[in-house]
Protein backbone atom coordinates (compact mmCIF):
# COMPACT_ATOMS: atom_id res chain seq x y z
CA UNK A 1 0.00 0.00 0.00
CA UNK A 2 1.01 3.53 -0.78
CA UNK A 3 -0.30 6.47 0.18
CA UNK A 4 -0.76 9.57 -1.73
CA UNK A 5 0.30 12.51 0.37
CA UNK A 6 -2.95 15.45 0.39
CA UNK A 7 -0.58 17.93 2.38
CA UNK A 8 -3.59 17.78 5.28
CA UNK A 9 -1.97 17.74 8.98
CA UNK A 10 -4.18 17.86 12.08
CA UNK A 11 -1.66 17.30 15.18
CA UNK A 12 -4.11 17.18 17.51
CA UNK A 13 -5.77 14.35 15.83
CA UNK A 14 -2.36 12.66 15.30
CA UNK A 15 -2.54 13.32 11.11
CA UNK A 16 1.40 14.68 10.29
CA UNK A 17 3.54 14.14 7.74
CA UNK A 18 1.13 15.39 4.98
CA UNK A 19 -0.29 12.22 4.59
CA UNK A 20 -4.33 12.92 5.16
CA UNK A 21 -6.31 14.57 2.52
CA UNK A 22 -9.15 16.75 2.95
CA UNK A 23 -12.14 17.43 0.62
CA UNK A 24 -12.47 21.08 0.90
CA UNK A 25 -16.31 20.60 -0.52
CA UNK A 26 -17.57 17.56 2.30
CA UNK A 27 -14.94 18.75 5.39
CA UNK A 28 -13.97 14.73 4.50
CA UNK A 29 -10.41 13.40 5.72
CA UNK A 30 -8.84 10.33 4.37
CA UNK A 31 -5.42 8.28 3.31
CA UNK A 32 -5.90 8.47 -0.42
CA UNK A 33 -4.14 4.82 -1.09
CA UNK A 34 -2.48 3.00 -3.78
CA UNK A 35 -2.85 -1.07 -3.81
CA UNK A 36 -0.16 -3.12 -5.88
CA UNK A 37 -0.61 -7.29 -5.87
CA UNK A 38 2.74 -8.03 -5.21
CA UNK A 39 2.50 -11.61 -6.91
CA UNK A 40 0.63 -14.64 -8.60
CA UNK A 41 -1.42 -14.48 -12.02
CA UNK A 42 -2.15 -10.44 -11.12
CA UNK A 43 1.20 -9.45 -9.93
CA UNK A 44 1.27 -5.22 -10.39
CA UNK A 45 -1.87 -5.02 -11.18
CA UNK A 46 -3.24 -1.81 -9.35
CA UNK A 47 -6.26 -0.62 -7.03
CA UNK A 48 -7.01 2.38 -5.35
CA UNK A 49 -9.30 3.18 -2.51
CA UNK A 50 -9.44 5.84 0.35
CA UNK A 51 -9.16 5.46 4.37
CA UNK A 52 -11.63 7.49 6.29
CA UNK A 53 -10.54 9.25 8.76
CA UNK A 54 -13.15 11.83 9.77
CA UNK A 55 -16.46 12.73 7.93
CA UNK A 56 -18.80 15.59 9.29
CA UNK A 57 -21.97 13.53 8.89
CA UNK A 58 -20.34 11.25 11.97
CA UNK A 59 -18.00 8.87 13.54
CA UNK A 60 -19.14 5.74 11.45
CA UNK A 61 -16.39 6.22 8.12
CA UNK A 62 -13.48 7.32 10.61
CA UNK A 63 -14.49 3.47 12.90
CA UNK A 64 -14.73 1.77 9.14
CA UNK A 65 -11.05 3.13 8.39
CA UNK A 66 -9.92 2.45 11.82
CA UNK A 67 -10.96 -1.02 11.64
CA UNK A 68 -9.24 -1.43 8.33
CA UNK A 69 -6.20 0.13 9.08
CA UNK A 70 -6.07 -2.37 12.47
CA UNK A 71 -6.59 -5.30 10.31
CA UNK A 72 -3.64 -4.32 7.95
CA UNK A 73 -1.81 -3.95 10.76
CA UNK A 74 -2.73 -7.37 12.25
CA UNK A 75 -2.31 -9.43 8.66
CA UNK A 76 1.22 -7.56 7.97
CA UNK A 77 2.75 -8.03 11.12
CA UNK A 78 0.68 -11.20 11.76
CA UNK A 79 -0.77 -10.37 14.76
CA UNK A 80 -4.53 -12.05 15.57
CA UNK A 81 -7.25 -10.13 16.26
CA UNK A 82 -8.60 -11.50 19.42
CA UNK A 83 -4.94 -10.98 20.70
CA UNK A 84 -4.81 -8.12 23.60
CA UNK A 85 -1.56 -9.11 25.04
CA UNK A 86 0.62 -6.16 25.19
CA UNK A 87 3.20 -7.22 22.49
CA UNK A 88 -0.19 -7.28 20.32
CA UNK A 89 -1.05 -3.73 21.23
CA UNK A 90 2.35 -2.63 20.40
CA UNK A 91 2.58 -4.51 17.04
CA UNK A 92 -0.58 -2.75 15.93
CA UNK A 93 0.96 0.60 17.62
CA UNK A 94 1.62 3.02 15.01
CA UNK A 95 3.98 6.09 15.65
CA UNK A 96 2.44 8.08 12.02
CA UNK A 97 0.99 7.19 9.02
CA UNK A 98 4.45 6.84 7.40
CA UNK A 99 4.49 3.64 9.06
CA UNK A 100 1.40 2.40 6.70
CA UNK A 101 3.16 4.02 3.38
CA UNK A 102 4.62 1.10 2.09
CA UNK A 103 3.22 -2.08 4.20
CA UNK A 104 2.37 -5.30 3.16
CA UNK A 105 -0.09 -7.09 3.68
CA UNK A 106 -2.92 -10.00 2.48
CA UNK A 107 -6.25 -8.62 1.51
CA UNK A 108 -9.19 -10.11 0.16
CA UNK A 109 -10.00 -8.48 -3.49
CA UNK A 110 -13.17 -8.69 -4.77
CA UNK A 111 -15.53 -5.99 -7.74
CA UNK A 112 -17.66 -3.47 -7.06
CA UNK A 113 -19.06 -0.96 -9.66
CA UNK A 114 -17.50 2.38 -10.51
CA UNK A 115 -19.54 5.23 -10.84
CA UNK A 116 -19.95 4.66 -14.84
CA UNK A 117 -21.20 1.21 -13.87
CA UNK A 118 -17.53 -0.25 -14.78
CA UNK A 119 -16.18 -3.23 -13.16
CA UNK A 120 -13.48 -2.35 -10.93
CA UNK A 121 -11.77 -4.34 -8.65
CA UNK A 122 -11.23 -3.37 -4.78
CA UNK A 123 -9.67 -4.43 -1.51
CA UNK A 124 -12.67 -5.80 0.56
CA UNK A 125 -10.66 -6.45 3.98
CA UNK A 126 -7.49 -7.26 5.57
CA UNK A 127 -6.89 -10.88 5.90
CA UNK A 128 -5.82 -11.79 9.66
CA UNK A 129 -3.82 -14.77 11.08
CA UNK A 130 -7.82 -16.33 12.08
CA UNK A 131 -8.40 -16.73 9.09
CA UNK A 132 -7.80 -20.46 7.37
CA UNK A 133 -6.11 -19.14 4.32
CA UNK A 134 -3.89 -17.06 6.01
CA UNK A 135 -0.76 -18.97 6.26
CA UNK A 136 -0.76 -20.49 3.01
CA UNK A 137 -0.71 -17.08 1.32
CA UNK A 138 1.41 -15.83 3.65
CA UNK A 139 4.15 -18.63 3.28
CA UNK A 140 3.00 -20.43 6.06
CA UNK A 141 4.14 -18.34 9.00
CA UNK A 142 3.23 -14.57 10.14
CA UNK A 143 5.69 -11.92 8.18
CA UNK A 144 7.78 -9.95 10.93
CA UNK A 145 6.90 -6.23 11.17
CA UNK A 146 6.89 -4.03 7.84
CA UNK A 147 6.20 -3.48 4.56
CA UNK A 148 3.61 -2.61 1.42
CA UNK A 149 -0.34 -3.66 0.93
CA UNK A 150 -1.61 -6.41 -1.09
CA UNK A 151 0.76 -8.92 -0.88
CA UNK A 152 -0.86 -12.12 -1.73
CA UNK A 153 -4.15 -10.76 -2.58
CA UNK A 154 -4.17 -11.77 -5.96
CA UNK A 155 -3.26 -15.24 -4.52
CA UNK A 156 -6.48 -15.29 -2.20
CA UNK A 157 -8.41 -13.77 -5.06
CA UNK A 158 -7.56 -16.66 -6.73
CA UNK A 159 -7.91 -19.26 -4.51
CA UNK A 160 -11.86 -18.28 -4.02
CA UNK A 161 -12.13 -19.83 -7.47
CA UNK A 162 -13.31 -17.07 -9.21
CA UNK A 163 -15.18 -18.10 -12.35
CA UNK A 164 -14.26 -16.16 -15.91
CA UNK A 165 -17.02 -12.79 -15.81
CA UNK A 166 -18.04 -12.06 -19.33
CA UNK A 167 -17.21 -8.69 -20.60
CA UNK A 168 -14.07 -7.94 -18.14
CA UNK A 169 -10.47 -7.50 -19.05
CA UNK A 170 -8.37 -10.87 -19.60
CA UNK A 171 -6.34 -10.12 -16.92
CA UNK A 172 -9.40 -9.54 -14.51
CA UNK A 173 -10.79 -12.97 -15.15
Amino acid sequence: MTIKPGGFDDPSQGWTGGYATRNDNTGSVYLNCEFVVMEGEFARRKMWSLIGLHSPKGPEWANMGRTFVKAILNSARGVHPGDNSPAAQNARRISGFADLDGIEFLGKVDWDKDQNGQDKSVIKAAITPDHKDYAAHMGGAAKPAVSGVANGSNAYAQATGRASVPGRPSWAQ
